[in-house]
């Protein structure tokens, strides 16, 4: 293989190539590319543009400079999950014969369990939003339903039904069905009858009548969480709110999975130790 075709910058493409071929959601090969483009930027630096010419000791340099540079040890690992993978591409496609990153630890960090709303914190964010019939309906939305926000944002009318929500397939994730029960379908009927007129067919729309995008939604829950007095809650939270409380409230593990959309069962298995913790302290606290 010519020096060329295993320069770093081509082999980075190559790798990108992959990912889409593999079918990998959009935010994922957007993440390992940024991941990836900070590697090769800092092997760059030390005059290394070879994929043949990456040792353990450069990758150890890159890891030792995100400490360095304040990077979280969450983070940190992320970012080596991604070399990682870009070097196993690199060493099955055999662009390389030995894998540089086969032997750097990740480093260790507390795995936080998934935040859920407590009952209290539940009602206060959905009064939060009540004059606003918009978010109202995007939270209502959230915590009754359990979508992902991608798909909230990606909603159009012709998905809402009398009593359930058709979600399409996009990228990795197959099209499902979710109940909407009464809470939902009141907020979002309130909300549509003030929608703008738009020949676009997206449910959530800004004042304008363009599609409200997916930072746009953060931005403003964000802000309810605030107004409602919630610390350290965020948007995904809602979504782990609802599995838990589906859990809860005696629904199957396998349900809960075919509603949540998650690919594996043991995704939806994750939550019952804490759905388990949160029950045992519910009895404790009626007990007291």
């Amino acid at each position: 293989m010519t020096a060329e075709l295993t320069s770093l910058e081509t082999a980075q493409k190559k790798f990108t190539d992959y990912l889409h071929d593999r079918g990998r959601a959009t935010a994922t090969i957007l993440a390992y590319s940024k991941d990836i483009e900070q590697l090769v930027a800092f092997l760059a630096k030390k005059q290394i543009t070879q994929a043949t010419s990456v040792a353990q000791e450069h990758i150890e340099e890159f890891k030792k400079a995100l400490d360095e540079d304040k990077y979280t040890a969450k983070s940190i690992s992320r970012k080596l999950n991604s070399v990682k993978t870009f070097f196993r591409f690199l060493k099955s496609s055999g662009t390389i014969k030995d894998d540089p990153a086969t032997l750097v630890a990740h480093p260790k960090y507390e795995i936080k369990p998934p935040r859920i709303l407590s009952k209290m914190e539940y009602r206060a964010l959905r009064d939060s939003a009540r004059d606003d019939p918009r978010m109202s309906a995007v939270i209502e939305l959230l915590l009754q339903t359990g979508m992902r926000i991608g798909e909230l944002a990606r909603l159009e009318t012709v998905d809402i039904k009398e009593s359930e929500i058709q979600i399409k397939n996009f990228e990795s994730h197959p099209a499902r069905s979710i109940p909407l029960n009464k809470a939902a379908k009141n907020a979002l009927d309130r909300y549509l009858k003030i929608r703008p007129q738009s020949r676009t067919k997206n449910i959530f729309l800004t004042k304008t009548g363009r599609p409200l995008l997916i930072r746009n939604i953060r931005t403003a829950i964000d802000r309810y969480f605030r107004i409602a007095g919630i610390k350290e809650a965020k948007v995904n939270d809602l979504r782990h709110t609802f599995i838990a409380h589906q859990l809860m409230t005696g629904a199957s593990v396998i349900l809960v999975s075919k509603l949540a959309g998650h690919k594996r069962l043991s995704t939806t298995e994750k939550y019952l130790d804490l759905v388990k913790e949160k029950t045992e302290e519910r009895v404790r606290l009626e007990e007291l």
